[in-house]
């Protein structure tokens, strides 16, 4: 190497676990706008499916038709992760989707041989291939979350504005601190991200203001409001971002990957 070159850096790679053990919280929907946000500024992103209702998969186009080999396969290890990955009609967007058949590995995981890392055995070469790697966790704190924490950098958890919120996150916090200290001493906080926030509604501000009261800077600034267009988006097979680009809550997703990739370039300094 001349004295003047320059090693090359490592190039950027993320794996984060998108988690909340409870439902109905833009957990999902969070998963696939933030992958299309990523995908469209020209990062190479992969979204695995690890919610048996394939709600993810759906959201992406992927019909159960298309579905034969996926995430179930992957931990059972009868496949390679990247035999069941699949191309979206997004540019540099790709996933690993998920049908109801995963279920049944929250019961065959509990007798397997390493059954905390099967997921991160898979990723180790497919991991290559992508900067971002996000992970749609089910809602619950079973077997294959814990697949997804082990197998992340970092957890991303998307947080309702209402009353039970900070009650609920306790739980997960728990469980991440449980990972770290027994399983992936690696893992960190990627950030908390505020969903269906009402601005008409009091309650929503004041449980903001706790989160951001208790969690400080790892909340993200972004905030995603309550959107019918974003609600309507999955229905057509589509990310809402290709779907109304314009929408309030497409325009907070777009915010929120700048946030991430401000995150990244401040992790590379």
């Amino acid at each position: 190497m001349a004295l003047d070159q320059q090693p090359e850096s490592p190039p950027f790679r993320r794996i984060v676990a998108i988690a909340n053990q409870k439902g109905g919280v833009g957990k999902t929907t969070t998963a696939i706008n933030l992958a299309t946000a990523l995908a469209a500024v020209g990062r190479s992103v992969l979204l695995i499916d690890l919610d048996p209702q394939g709600n993810a998969s759906t959201g992406l186009g992927i019909g159960s038709n298309r579905r034969a080999k996926g995430s179930y396969q992957v931990l059972s290890g009868m496949i390679p992760a990247r035999d069941a990955i699949q191309v979206t009609d997004i540019p540099k967007l790709s996933v690993l989707p998920a049908d109801m058949h995963l279920a049944g590995a929250e019961v065959e995981l509990v007798s397997a041989e390493n059954r905390e890392f099967r997921l991160r055995e898979a990723l180790k070469t497919a991991a290559l291939d992508y900067e971002y790697i996000l992970i749609d966790c089910p809602p619950a704190l079973g077997f294959l979350t814990l697949n997804a924490l082990c197998a992340s950098d970092s957890v991303m958890v998307p947080l309702q504005c209402e009353f039970f919120a900070l009650e609920g996150i306790s739980h997960l916090m728990k469980t991440i601190e449980r990972v770290r200290r027994g399983l992936n001493p690696h893992l960190e906080i990627q950030g908390i991200v505020l969903t269906m926030f009402d601005s008409r509604n009091n309650l929503a501000g004041m449980v903001a203001d706790d989160v951001r009261g208790y969690f400080g800077d790892k909340v993200y600034e972004t905030v995603i409001p309550r959107n019918v267009r974003v609600s309507e988006a999955p229905s057509h097979g589509k990310p809402a971002l290709l779907y109304d680009l314009r929408c309030a809550g497409s325009q907070a997703y777009v915010r929120l990957a700048g946030e991430i990739l401000k995150q990244e370039r401040s992790a590379a300094a």
